[in-house]
């Protein structure tokens, strides 16, 4: 018979061996994440076939590890132990890992992976062509594929409720919504208002030609003046700008068009939060649970936050537009760059060039979209009419083509749905993390007006990166500000920033 001190080596054993398979689950995720970096930035268009095959081997073999019997007796075991903080952390997030895989059969997992790869290269195709009917049967067959999905998790929930937690696993989708709504009441009567407004906004700073090869140039350079670590990273274009890696190898890309600047430097720049914040992470727990950001509420926090309250700010259009006039020959001052940085869009289609505003008009938009594809309300072939009417709606716009509409977006193509509100959300967040910065730095602009961008480097690292996914969101955030999450924080500074742009009366 084992003794106590036995039984007790014996589970601290298998603490240790969980850890390890999970350090190899996540290099077979990591190879999946490089070769998918590797589709959309290299990869010639012939090798769909090759990679799809490529990507569903390492999508099923990840989904075997983690679900194979022995890591189920490892987790019992590990729920033995006295764990600390820390270690205790570990376990829940390896317990759900384990959990939401171990109710989703190894064969749907590949046919996903499959189904996806197939998507994006039709996605792009369409995308080009301008044909969404190019799309829409592998919509059609991953909107099936992610009912299917939901169903072997929880078939008593909502099916789009349990594909938010992938994306967002500790705040409900309710909280969700209420944060949706709140941005609707104040976002509409704002707009409205902005749009009566008389107020003399610059909105042509960045009218003209802008070469691609200069813009890449400015990415670059302000990726450097950023603290980008460039023996970790790189920029390429893409299709759609994302952010791909772990905290030893995290690249960024972006999309510059020619007539619009601001376009390719925002979209940098909000790259470069997503790619600081996984180059933050703690490397001591590389390969575990805790080692990986907090899901994506927090991690748009992070690219909100440098896009919207660093790189929207009049400190740092103080630091770029004589950047802009040594490469584009502008006249602008810093001031007319800020204005049109901030402009509020009369007639933008595409969410990824909107303004701070009605961005989150956007994300309503396709929010609604989804929920409706999910739950059968919404046939596929119905997807572009209801787009356009949506945004007519919302928006008083309506999209010509659907490159510009249903098409622009990569994540349905992926089988993303229930991502979008993370957008939202992270924007709401970014303002409760940086006024909880300020009120511990001081005066942040103007160390960005110096061009000393340490403080709230420093500041991200201590109280949101380091920490990796110890804490559950709402625990993460009141460990950095000393609240819950709220959207207060986000009203008061739009209502601020906007109001004195437009000359907006205190009521709005």
């Amino acid at each position: 018979m084992a003794t106590d001190a036995q039984g007790e080596a014996e589970t601290a054993d298998a603490y240790a061996e969980l850890v390890e398979r999970f350090e190899r689950i996540n290099g077979v995720q990591g190879a999946a994440g490089v070769l998918g970096w590797d589709q959309q930035v290299m990869m010639p268009e012939g090798g769909t076939p090759a990679r799809s095959k490529q990507l569903s081997v390492l999508s099923s073999l990840g989904h075997e590890l983690l679900t194979d019997d022995r890591t189920a007796e490892l987790l019992d075991a590990c729920e033995e132990l006295d764990l600390d903080g820390e270690r205790a952390a570990q376990l829940r997030e390896m317990r759900r890992e384990f959990e939401r895989a171990d109710a989703v059969p190894t064969g749907l997992v590949k046919e996903i992976s499959e189904a996806s790869t197939e998507a994006l290269n039709a996605w792009e195709r369409a995308r080009e062509e301008d044909d969404f009917d190019r799309f829409a049967p592998h919509l059609e067959t991953l909107v099936e594929l992610k009912r299917d999905y939901a169903e072997h998790i929880d078939p008593d929930r909502d099916a789009y409720a349990v594909l938010f937690e992938d994306y967002e696993p500790y705040l409900p989708l309710s909280r969700a919504e209420e944060i949706l709504e709140t941005l609707k009441e104040t976002l509409v009567p704002m707009i409205d208002e902005i749009r009566e407004s008389d107020a003399d906004v610059a909105t042509d700073a960045f009218a003209g030609e802008f070469p691609t090869d200069e813009q890449e140039a400015l990415s670059r350079e302000v990726l450097t003046m950023l603290g980008y670590d460039w023996d970790r990273g790189r920029l390429d274009p893409s299709t759609h700008p994302f952010t791909s890696g772990n905290v030893y190898d995290c690249r960024v890309t972006t999309r510059y068009d020619e007539s619009d600047p601001l376009g390719g430097l925002m979209a940098t720049v909000h790259e470069f939060g997503h790619a600081f914040y996984n180059l933050g992470l703690p490397e001591e727990q590389f390969g575990t649970p805790l080692g990986e950001s907090r899901d994506l509420s927090i991690h748009e926090s992070q690219s909100r936050l440098w896009e919207n309250h660093v790189g929207r700010s009049p400190a740092f259009w103080e630091l770029v537009t004589p950047k802009f006039a040594e490469r584009f020959d502008t006249d602008a001052t810093p001031w007319e760059a800020y204005e049109s940085a901030n402009r509020v869009y009369e007639n933008n289609l595409i969410r990824v060039e909107a303004d701070e505003l009605t961005y989150h008009l956007h994300i309503v938009i396709r929010f609604e979209i989804e929920r409706a594809l999910i739950s059968g309300e919404l046939d596929v072939e119905d997807v572009p009419e209801a787009w356009n009417d949506k945004y007519e709606e919302y928006l008083g716009i309506r999209p010509d083509t659907d490159t510009e509409g249903c098409l622009q977006d990569i994540h349905w193509s992926h089988g993303n749905f229930g991502y979008f509100p993370t957008y939202s959300l992270g924007s709401v967040l970014s303002s409760q993390l940086f006024n909880a910065a300020e009120d511990d730095i001081g005066d942040v602009y103007g160390t960005v007006r110096g061009g000393d961008f340490e403080p709230l480097q420093e500041w991200l690292r201590e109280n949101v990166h380091r920490h990796g996914s110890r804490y559950e969101t709402n625990e993460l955030v009141r460990e950095a500000t000393g609240e819950d999450f709220t959207a207060d924080y986000f009203v008061d500074y739009v209502r601020t920033k906007y109001g004195d742009l437009y000359d907006l009366k205190e009521s709005v």
